[in-house]
Order: structure tokens, then sequence, then C-alpha cells
């Protein structure tokens, strides 16, 4: 479908063509009349704010022209945790709705907060996100996301309710359970975690039951980085479109960006709502688009948390190109990984899921793994362990054979020499939410 074809037919939006197809300059003058807004908001309610801005030698009024922002500071996850627990609030806590937090597993949690506005229009921009991936009014949407603090959950929810859909709110586990209720309901969507999808799609296999029959139609996958090869695995083993959907706490939760059914080629991300940049993690210089780098963002209608160039970690390119949807939102291409998870495996920087995209799919495997971190003197030491598919032999001769497969094999793609576990089937721990991909035991061995 082309550009204007996809304009012909505006029912394939489901929900807001109007604003998913106006024009990039009607578009690029609504984002600066709403980020003026937002610096204001910003710098007159959040002292770190207004400390930041006068240290950088910035005011609201310096802002002209979008890329004005580069001259802005950034806003990191560090400043969120100095300011603990509602320090960055822009409006006093008595006026939110709600806070969700992080599990602050790494130190103090970070908080986030909502008014009734922000929640109404996540719940729009969450339904706008649906809508994108092909869902719509009067689906059922199996809901596997944790609710609670973590925004996945509840994001995906209310989104869900808001275009129209019957929500089953399962949250995460008692995985059995779940593949019987995406049975006996007949649900149309799911959305869960990849890691954990693939551990429904695992159980479904192994109780007889084949949800490729069933009337599950598309799942939305996020909160944590995966790859094509995981998308192909869970395209084939469920039956279903695998789509991409992109958020984090601190700009919103789940919906800032969704892939659309139609091209499955980037995530669409909200202009209307947000401005996006990408940056050198090292330099901070901004990169062209089409140029890879950490995506920064910036919030344009958020009333409750306000965020200021926030640099997300996240590595990826913007594209402008058109779509074959007719959107004309920009596209945040895959993310590749985030920057602080880049792992340095003797001189050779690798990301967790390059390591996915090479594993997923080997002949004898399952696409579980795990990567485990040591300390070996004073050098780090990496083994992948992984697990081989059920069936397959599993005697001492022929893990020996599959761990030096493996290792060949990732040399030969990736340029990293790993030493390698072959672990017999199921013992890889499976997602019940978010995967642990890798597993930190250097503090322990110092």
């Amino acid at each position: 479908m082309n550009r204007q074809s996809a304009r012909r037919n505006p029912e394939i939006f489901m929900f807001d063509p109007a604003a998913e197809t106006m024009s990039r300059a009607a578009l690029a003058a609504l984002q600066l009349e709403r980020l003026k807004r937002s610096l204001e908001h910003a710098y007159a309610n959040v002292p770190h704010y207004r400390n930041a801005f006068d240290a950088a030698g910035v005011k609201p009024e310096s802002l002209s022209s979008l890329d004005d922002i580069a001259r802005f500071p950034f806003t990191l996850k560090t400043d969120l945790r100095d300011n603990y627990p509602f320090g960055m609030f822009a409006l006093p806590r008595q006026q939110l709705a709600r806070l969700h937090a992080s599990s602050g597993t790494t130190g103090r949690p970070t908080v986030v907060g909502y008014t009734s506005g922000d929640l109404d229009r996540w719940a729009g921009l969450m339904a706008r996100s649906l809508a994108c991936a092909g869902a719509a009014p009067g689906d059922l949407v199996h809901n596997a996301y944790g609710y609670g603090l973590f925004t996945g959950g509840l994001g995906a929810h209310y989104g869900a309710e808001r275009l129209g859909c019957t929500v089953v709110p399962m949250s995460g586990g008692g995985t059995e359970r779940q593949v019987a209720l995406l049975s006996d309901f007949g649900a149309n969507v799911l959305c869960a975690t990849p890691s954990y999808a693939l551990n429904i799609a695992e159980v479904a296999e192994a109780t007889g039951v084949d949800l490729r029959k069933s009337p599950l139609r598309c799942g939305l996958f996020g909160a944590e980085p995966w790859s094509d090869a995981l998308r192909s695995e869970l395209e084939q083993r469920l039956g279903i479109k695998a789509i991409d959907i992109y958020g984090l706490s601190e700009i919103m939760g789940p919906g800032v960006a969704c892939e659309c059914h139609v091209a499955q080629s980037g995530l669409h991300g909200w202009e209307d709502h947000f401005l996006f940049e990408v940056i050198d993690p090292e330099t901070l210089a901004p990169k062209r688009f089409g140029e890879t780098g950490e995506l920064v963002i910036t919030t344009l209608s958020k009333e409750a948390l306000p965020m200021i160039r926030y640099r997300t970690r996240d590595i990826t390119r913007l594209d402008d190109s058109p779509c074959a949807c007719g959107r004309t939102h920009l596209r945040i291409m895959r993310v590749t990984g985030r920057d602080d998870d880049m792992l340095i495996v003797r001189g050779v920087n690798v990301y967790p899921s390059q390591l996915e995209a090479v594993l997923v799919g080997f002949p004898g495997l399952s696409p579980h793994y795990q990567i485990v971190l040591t300390r070996s003197g004073a050098l780090d030491a990496v083994t992948l362990e992984v697990e081989l598919a059920p069936g397959a032999p599993d005697d001492d001769d022929a893990r020996v054979r599959k761990s030096a497969e493996v290792r060949h094999h990732i040399k030969s793609n990736i340029g990293v020499t790993c030493d390698i576990a072959v672990k017999r089937h199921g013992e890889v721990p499976r997602s019940q939410g978010k995967a642990v991909r890798v597993k930190d035991e250097r503090k322990s061995t110092k």
C-alpha cells in the first residue's frame, strides 16, 4: 500500500488518522509550539531544570526553532534518583493521580508521576499504538505485561480499553493458565515481553495447545531489546504478526512509539507528543537521520513530569522516509541495545541482542540463553549459556560438539570468542516478565 492509497483508506488507522498523517511542516509547527510550553513549564516549576538551564546559559525564550533544543542540557536517570522521590515533579504531589516506580534493584528507584490529563493522553497514545499494530475495537486483548509499579501492564490495559477492546488483565506468571485462557477465551492480541511470549509458546507446545490455530492475530512485544530472529521465532510458533512497541517510564510508559502492521519496519514515534534526537553517546554531538547513536527524547505534553532531552541510553537510528502505511511520523529503527549494557568481550564491543540474533534458530538449540559475567584475576570473563532443543542429543560428547559449533558460529558472525556452556533442555531460566539476559557475578568473585 503506498502513501496515497493509505490516505484514501483511513480505516487502516482505526484510531486517529488526522494526527498520524499531518504534513511534516504542520507537525514541526505543532512540536515547536508544544516544546516552548514544555520548556517554560519545566523552568518555572522544577528547581533542577531551572538550575540546569541557568548553568548552561539558556532560558525557555532561548528557543526559537526545533534545532535550538541542542543548546539545552540533557536529563539523566541519575537526576531522577538524586531528586528522589518527588523533586522532578512540576506539580505538587497532591495534584497527581498516579505514581509508578522502577524496582530500585541497583539503587534508589526512579519515581514517575501522572496527572489525570497525563493518564488520558497516555491511554490515547497507547490506543493509537495498538491500532497501529493491527488491533481493532472489539478485539480481545490478553495482557501478560506485569501490573503494579511497572508501567507496562496498566499502560497496555487502559490503551486497549480506550480503543474499545475487551481486556484480560492476566499480568505475568502462571504460564499454563495463560495458555489455557488464550485458547479458551479466543484472544486476538497478546501483550507481553518477547521473552515471556516465547515462554508462553513453549508451554503451549508442551501441553498440546496449538495457538497457531487460535484467533490470535498479533502480539505487541516490548520492554526489552529483541532481535528480528526472535520475531521470526514468535511469528512461526504463535501464528501471529509480532509487533515491536517502545516506551520507557521516565517518558510515559509503553506507547511512545510502535511498529505498524503494514510494514513492520521501524517504530512510528508519536512526534505530536515527543521530540526525538539521536546523539553520539561519547561526544554528545547530534547525529543526522540514518546515523546510529543514542536516542534522546523530550516530552511535549507532560504535565506532572516534563522530561527535557532525556538520554534513554538506547542505541538506534531515525528514519524519516515514507512508510507504506501512510503515517508521516518518523520511525525509530529497532533498538539494538543500550550503551550501558554493551559488553567488551576480549576487546570486542558486543550487545546481548547481537548474540540473540545469531543464536535464535541455530540447529539443535532452543532460543533460551543467558550471558554470565565473572572475573578471572584482573580480567572479565564471559560465558554464554545455551540450551539444547527438545529431542536433541544431550550426552557429553554431543554437548562438546555443540559447544564448538556455537563458538565457531558466534566468532564467524560477530567476531567474538566466548566460552560456551551447553545446558540440557529446560536448564536455562525462563522469563516471567523481563528476561534476565545478563547474569553479573563479578562482584561476588572480586
